[in-house]
């Protein structure tokens, strides 16, 4: 017997309507979207030289980037990372070295004396990592960074920002990222211990910003053989434009204002003989604080004074070692419209990676991103070639001795 058409439809129609069949569907269709839309090949913005390096000895810049499928835009990213990222086991040997000034500098070391690669300490790699705007030693992405640095036979020692490593604040001096006096003293002070150890330098968001600025006014005296920066806000005044949109005040600024508010306030005994103290802790965003205690501490007339002497974009083109930049197009932090791409095309020397997801320092992968991810592999393969093949990447970025 045949069914007429109506039947037919009939019976298509119960089965279309079924709760699991709409499940599927709507996964399928989800994935399909996912996979089209957001697992992308990132844009690698450089100079054909330095950008054939790239591809030979980090093939992870050539690789899709394929997101976590269910953190959807770079906010989500951002706070998925700062939740669910795990905190690997470091066991850091700590230096506390005095300034100039009188103050002291928190750095934590990782020696790797049991490095196979490297056995000879003295001419063992060394990075030095940068942490962010309210980071340490203890953030996520520095821990796993230092593994996979660790795991590779290097040496590593991360410079606290004066005032977040748990140390006593001496003086009433603290930072900001176009300060670089102390990562210069830092520098110096790791190149003398180890003289014959080459060294790349990490940083990560404001810590980017302090190594990008060091590099640009350091030159061919910088001491480093290399730099790689993640999420970095390229221009400081754009940068927190967009943080003081509503939904990021909401999620991100308040908090890193929370944060900076009660670093002042911990070691208020001593920022009380410059500042008023009373009147910084009743700042609700970056840029208040910075109006209230940054630009004074630091002698800038304004925060539009301060932000354009901390925007690394302005300053690139002074830089002389070999840096690769990882950025993300959805970051909230850093927006996409404040990259230097013209300027970045014209450098021999600077590589910018721009994945179209990956939110703020997050760039999380898989469906339980709790472990290494991309920035953490990119930065792996980066600090191998730069540190086995330092011949091969200077000839690419056309330094000469």
């Amino acid at each position: 017997m045949f069914l007429c058409h109506w039947e037919l439809w009939r019976i298509c129609w119960e089965c279309v309507t079924r709760p699991y069949t709409v499940l599927v569907c709507s996964v399928t269709a989800s994935l399909l979207l996912w996979g089209r839309t957001f697992q992308q090949r990132p844009a690698l913005v450089c100079r054909e030289a330095f950008g054939a390096f790239l591809h030979k000895h980090c093939p992870v810049v050539i690789e899709h980037f394929k997101p976590t499928p269910w953190c959807w835009g770079g906010r989500f990213q951002t706070l998925a990372n700062a939740l669910l990222k795990s905190r690997p086991t470091i066991n850091y040997r700590n230096e506390l070295i005095r300034t100039v000034d009188g103050g002291q500098i928190s750095l934590d070391w990782v020696d790797n004396v049991s490095s196979a690669a490297y056995p000879e300490s003295s001419t063992r790699p060394t990075v030095l990592f940068l942490p962010g705007l309210t980071g340490n030693s203890k953030q996520p992405y520095v821990l796993h960074a230092i593994r996979q640095a660790a795991t590779q036979g290097y040496r590593c020692v991360v410079f606290n920002n004066r005032g977040f490593g748990e140390e006593k604040l001496l003086t009433p001096v603290t930072y900001c990222a176009a300060s670089t006096s102390d990562l210069e003293y830092v520098v110096q002070h790791v190149k003398g211990l180890f003289p014959d150890s080459p060294l790349l330098g990490a940083g990560v968001s404001m810590g980017g910003m302090l190594l990008l600025n060091y590099l640009a006014k350091k030159g061919l005296e910088s001491g480093l053989v290399a730099g790689f920066t993640i999420s970095v806000p390229w221009d400081a005044q754009k940068s927190c434009d967009s943080m003081e949109e509503p939904l990021n005040f909401l999620l991100f600024n308040r908090h890193l204002a929370n944060g900076l508010c009660g670093a002042v306030n911990r070691h208020r005994n001593v920022l009380e003989k410059v500042i008023d103290v009373d009147h910084v802790m009743k700042a609700r965003s970056i840029r208040e604080f910075d109006e209230r205690f940054t630009i004074h501490l630091f002698g800038y007339k304004s925060c539009a004074e301060y932000y354009h002497d901390a925007s690394p974009a302005y300053k690139l083109h002074n830089t002389t070692v070999p840096i690769l930049c990882l950025n993300a197009a959805d970051d909230p932090f850093s927006p996409e419209h404040a990259f230097p791409l013209a300027m970045v095309k014209r450098l021999p020397n600077v590589a910018l990676l721009v994945t179209a997801h990956g939110g703020h320092i997050a760039f999380l992968q898989g469906l339980f991103p709790r472990n290494e991810g991309y920035m953490e592999h990119l930065f792996g393969q980066f600090a191998q070639a730069a540190f086995e093949h330092p011949d091969d990447l200077k000839e690419a970025c056309s330094i000469k001795d």
